[in-house]
């Protein structure tokens, strides 16, 4: 019995996934939530994630889990003639292919775009890589921290005056699997236009400077250099965070004169409205120094529940900072289904994990989600759906269950 996802806008849509680690996986991870048959192609040691500590569920690590949900795992060894001769009749099947080998793998795996277009002509092949197919950097080994360095986001996070900072969210690995999945649904569009497949190469580096949006035009602009923004915003001095008198850390984003006059109201400070160093938001810009000095004043006089009470009846956007425990149990996020529980009731385990952000909201018909797949757990399925012929389905099962291999 098949177990590809039913329900879902992407429903019928198949994707092979060549991906390990986490820009891929999570590419492939938005389109196995949205419906579409995700075959997860893993290396007979599977991916390496598997095994990244510090958690673990039975033999997958918590890293794995957390990406590779509604998807299918299918084990070839793409160094053998066997597993890219299987991989080339699910290609014949398949809608697209996402995959985030360094530049130039996949070419020297005999498995080029050429070679996957002489497959299938309609196939849209989806390439993430750290810099690119093209360029003086195309060979070099990126992860996320190297991406956020080079991009320039590293040196704008931090405290002012202080080292950069690397971000707690690997922006640079999701940005472009996000920017991945883009481009890849642009493929698709495409090729209902003109029934003809397509490349499409994404670099983490490229997506990270894109995300530097105004910090670039400012810069570009001006010929000024961003620093670190610490707790602030470099164009509005009211868009911060400041830590309470209970050693509560809160933000407030009073972005519009109104909301400047509510927070002053609500702090106790209606005299600031009228001292002509505050009087707009250029001014406070000029004088930011001396504003922040009583703001954070006023702020450490307060209790943090109390104050983010009093700040939203008088209509200033405000919200204590969470830690992930908090953020996690946010009636907001759980009413959202942003924590959502699988089942893999055949082995006894239940997870729960960050959920689909995309919601369909005129839809109900969707499956629930389903548990990420053991190593190779649909080899032998996918490939008889595929039609793979018998003796081609042996060969590479062989090195599955010799010693060592998938059990």
């Amino acid at each position: 019995m098949t177990t590809q996802p039913s329900g879902g806008p992407l429903a019928g849509l198949r994707v092979l996934d060549l991906t390990t680690f986490l820009s891929g996986p999570y590419c492939t991870l938005i389109l196995g939530d949205l419906g579409a048959d995700v075959i997860k192609v893993e290396s007979p040691s599977g991916d390496a994630t598997r095994r990244l500590p510090p958690h673990f569920v039975a033999e997958d690590s918590a890293y794995f889990l957390s990406v590779n949900r509604n998807k299918r795992s299918v084990v070839l060894d793409l160094k053998s003639e066997a597993g890219r001769s299987a991989l080339l009749r699910m290609v014949e099947g398949c809608d697209a292919v996402v995959e985030n080998f360094r530049a130039g793998v996949l070419d020297r795996l005999g498995l080029g775009y050429e070679t996957l277009r002489a497959a299938n002509p309609r196939i849209v092949l989806c390439s993430i890589s750290g810099y690119g197919q093209q360029g003086p950097r195309r060979d070099a080994p990126a992860y996320d921290a190297i991406i956020q360095a080079l991009s320039g986001g590293m040196s704008i996070t931090g405290e002012e005056g202080g080292p950069p900072v690397r971000a707690g969210i690997p922006v640079g690995d999701l940005a472009a699997g996000m920017f991945a999945t883009t481009g890849l649904l642009a493929g698709l569009y495409r090729r209902q236009q003109t029934g003809e497949g397509s490349r499409f190469d994404v670099s983490m580096l490229d997506a990270q400077v894109s995300m530097l949006t105004y910090q670039a035009a400012y810069y570009l602009l001006s010929g000024q250099v961003p620093g670190p923004q610490g707790r602030g915003h470099l164009s509005i001095p009211t868009y911060r965070s400041f830590t309470c008198g209970d050693d509560r850390d809160v933000i407030v984003t009073a972005n519009t004169e109104a909301m400047w006059r509510g927070l002053c109201g609500v702090l106790g400070h209606d005299e600031l409205t009228a001292d002509p160093r505050f009087v707009d938001n250029g001014s406070r810009l000029t004088h930011r120094a001396e504003l922040d000095a009583l703001l954070e004043a006023a702020f450490a006089a307060r209790d943090s529940a109390e104050l983010l009470a009093e700040l939203s009846a008088a209509g200033v956007p405000c919200a204590p900072v969470n830690s992930v425990a908090d953020a996690l149990a946010d009636p907001q996020v759980r009413h959202r289904d942003m924590v959502i529980e699988l089942a893999d009731e055949a082995a006894g385990r239940r997870i729960e994990l960050a959920g689909n952000p995309v919601k369909l909201a005129d839809r109900t018909d969707e499956q629930p989600p389903r548990y990420p797949p053991r190593l190779g757990e649909h080899t032998e399925e996918v490939l008889r759906e595929f039609k793979v012929p018998d003796e081609l389905i042996a060969s590479v099962l062989a090195p599955a269950t010799a010693p060592g291999g998938r059990s």
